[in-house]
């Protein structure tokens, strides 16, 4: 019944004396109808992504597109009808996906065409990995690039027939009409297209089982960063290109691989793309926090949005290039990221959201690229006061700073020494000087229209988080670091872990959902592993066993020994994919192999050992080609080709030798540790009451065993 006719039955029912429960009825009825008609009222369209949790997905809830979901029942309905399915693939964060929803998709015109030929879908690509990956690589077979907003039509059945990314409007409707006609007139054409479409994408994640015998040597190694080498920038750091993505997992391998084989030329180039990242404005230099990339070459202007994951990776690349270097800006940079993090994209309960937008409002109340990062400099010579030279040197509030319409992208070029000695200041002034600014900045900044924060949470990309508190924890040794691990990791299992012994994807407003994809296994194991290598407690490490055996139970491929990104449970689409190429995120089945290859040492597992050393091989000739896309493996080959150490510490003092050990950088060792009795392979019969024993083995052949660090450390080679 509508709201009004209940109004009219209430006015005309009873008399006088039920005044005061006619009231209270009326009183009801009223809010009744509030909530039945503010949605209404508020936004003239409404479809059903607002019954939708992702943040993206919402943002396009009262676009007058029919949007729908993702699911089965989306699915039948497009077989039901006929109709061709139009995939719209985006995230929160994704600057080009809010220019093409403004210019097309909140345009009444537009969405007629579409929902009068598509059954339109929108998608979360991070809520959805698995079937962003079989479009995007539809799209890449078909155009060749791909990127965000990724646009596919897709037959009934989900087999794509065109797709694209970023279209203006009027080239948009264009392709909407070409496809409706074309199907409508003669379908079969598109059915063999798709047909030949599928079978590309069937053969482009295929790896075949390598049944050579493994033979993994340095010169494996040598020719791949060799080869790789021809491609960096030497002056400015990263690749010699732009735009300039940061690629953790790259400057890891080859930080470890420089200082393996003393290869300081190699180890400079790290350094200086280290430094570069983090004196550019793709760091934020007021907020701490890394954007996603650099539109130039300089690391100057970013694509503001901020991604978890990057931030993540940092954090542990940057901790580790400090206990190698103990160069001071790294370390800043560690505590700033975290500050960052903590202050905008962690919870209470210390759980991790995904992103904040590039975009937000600016003066004029309109949406902006960056708008709540760059400077203008009157305001910031009204802000600074006498401070603006020193400020404006230091951070180039000149030509090189300038981005466009007037704004500055705060960068640095020189040193502190530098700055220091041109102002005839002392280092402590500058600190001083420093730490105003930001504080002052940070204030101003807060007044500002805020970025859109994406506050759905990812397993994985906390796992990722996780794994980078711990190894700011390892390395210099706040507590705190660590409790926030162990919240995030307490999130893990007590929210995402379900009964069965498998992992949720995602979490929002208390609510667990997706059936979880290898990245968040391989993710989560390897952070449990590094817990349990700073706490000891062997529930981690057991857990991390645990989710091994069931990935192994759901995604393993008994065939060629690899795993799939999707579980068996899950509905199968179009393919079914094999990550194994590294990109921003080391690949799902690189960071499993490494995962094996650690749990192989802890638990004498063969079958472990077996599998990653295949795995291993299976990739091997072609990360020689690309070693930039096979980077997390060639780390794993670092395994092979140089001696691993497993180091075992037991006895009452064995924690406190064990932060006396992590005080060097040593890539190439796992630690097991214990201050009592323990039956774990690695500890088992080396208790003794006198005196914390350390034990270094290399291949199950251990030396004599030392009570001095200093002489274990002796024992470790590169």
């Amino acid at each position: 019944m509508h709201c009004l006719g209940f109004l009219f039955i209430i006015f005309t029912f009873g008399c006088m004396q039920k005044h005061f429960l006619l009231l209270a009825i009326l009183a009801l009825a009223l809010l009744s109808c509030k909530s039945q008609t503010s949605e209404k009222m508020t936004h003239k369209y409404t479809n059903d992504l607002v019954n939708e949790t992702s943040p993206y997905l919402l943002q396009h809830a009262h676009n007058p597109v029919n949007w729908k979901a993702w699911n089965d029942e989306t699915l039948a309905e497009a077989k039901d009808s006929n109709k061709l399915l139009l995939i719209s693939v985006g995230y929160a964060a994704c600057h080009w996906c809010h220019v093409m929803e403004h210019e097309s998709f909140e345009d009444s015109l537009v969405a007629q065409v579409m929902n009068d030929n598509f059954i339109n879908v929108k998608v979360d690509r991070e809520e959805r990995p698995d079937v962003d990956q079989v479009y995007m690589n539809a799209v890449q077979l078909m155009t060749g690039s791909g990127g965000w907003p990724l646009n596919v039509i897709a037959l009934p059945d989900g087999r794509p027939v065109w797709g694209g990314t970023y279209f203006k409007k009027k080239d948009w409707m264009n392709v909407l009409a070409q496809i409706s006609e074309l199907y409508d007139k003669s379908p079969q054409e598109l059915v063999e297209y798709a047909n030949k479409l599928e079978e590309g994408i069937k053969s482009m994640d295929l790896v075949a089982l390598n049944t050579d015998e493994a033979s993994f040597k340095k010169e494996n190694l040598s020719d791949a960063v060799k080869k790789w080498s021809e491609s960096f920038d030497e002056k400015k750091g990263g690749l010699n290109r732009a735009p300039k993505f940061m690629m953790p997992n790259n400057y890891h391998f080859l930080m470890r691989y420089a200082y393996q084989n003393d290869n300081n030329q190699l180890l400079e180039f790290v350094n200086t793309t280290l430094t570069q990242m983090a004196y550019g404005g793709i760091y934020d230099q007021i907020g701490g926090g890394f954007s996603r990339y650099s539109v130039d070459d300089k690391w100057h202007v970013p694509h503001f949005e901020k991604m978890l994951y990057d931030n993540a990776q940092l954090v542990s690349l940057y901790s580790d290039a400090y206990l190698l270097t103990k160069n001071e800006l790294y370390k800043t940079t560690v505590y700033e990221t975290l500050a960052f993090v903590e202050r905008e994209l962690m919870n209470n309960d210390g759980i991790f959201y995904s992103s904040l937008d590039a975009d937000s409002l600016d003066e004029q109340n309109e949406l902006e690229e960056g708008a709540f990062y760059v400077w203008q400099k009157d305001t910031l010579k009204q802000l600074l006061g006498t401070d603006f030279d020193v400020f404006s040197d230091y951070y180039n509030i000149n030509n090189y700073g300038l981005w466009e319409k007037g704004n500055y992208v705060l960068i640095r070029k020189d040193g502190d020494e530098d700055i220091v000695k041109k102002h005839d200041i002392s280092i402590d002034e500058l600190n001083q000087k420093k730490a105003s600014w930001k504080e002052m900045l940070l204030s101003e900044r807060e007044k500002r229209s805020r970025p859109r924060l994406d506050d759905k949470s990812l397993t994985s990309w906390n796992a990722l988080m996780l794994k980078g508190y711990l190894d700011a924890y390892r390395v210099f040794g706040e507590d705190r670091f660590l409790k926030t691990a162990e919240k995030n990791a307490s999130f893990i299992i007590n929210k995402q872990l379900r009964e069965d012994g498998g992992l949720y994807h995602s979490y929002k407003d208390g609510k667990s959902t997706i059936n979880g994809y290898l990245e968040d296994y391989s993710t989560t194991i390897d952070a449990f592993v590094t817990l349990y290598e700073n706490t000891f407690n062997e529930k981690w490490l057991n857990t991390a066993r645990d989710l091994t055996n069931y990935a192994f139970d759901h995604f393993h491929d008994d065939n060629n020994k690899m795993f799939y990104f999707t579980s068996d449970e899950d509905a199968s689409l179009v393919t079914r994919n094999v990550e194994y190429r590294d990109n921003v995120i080391p690949a799902s089945n690189s960071i499993m192999a490494k995962n094996l290859f650690k749990l192989y040492h802890y638990y004498d597992n063969e079958a472990y050992a077996k599998t990653a050393k295949t795995m291993l091989n299976n990739v091997s000739t072609e990360m020689q080609n690309y070693p930039s896309s096979f980077s997390n493996w060639l780390d794993l080959m670092l395994n092979y080709t140089n001696d691993y150490y497993e180091v075992a510490i037991s006895g009452d003092d064995a924690f406190r030798k064990v932060q006396e050990l992590n005080t060097h950088y040593l890539p190439n060792k796992l630690l097991a540790a214990s201050e009592a009795e323990n039956k774990m392979p690695l500890l088992l019969n080396r208790y003794n009451d006198d005196d914390t024993m350390i034990y270094v083995c290399v291949n199950k052949a251990c030396k004599l065993p030392v009570s001095d660090v200093k002489e274990a450390l002796k024992l470790i080679n590169k």
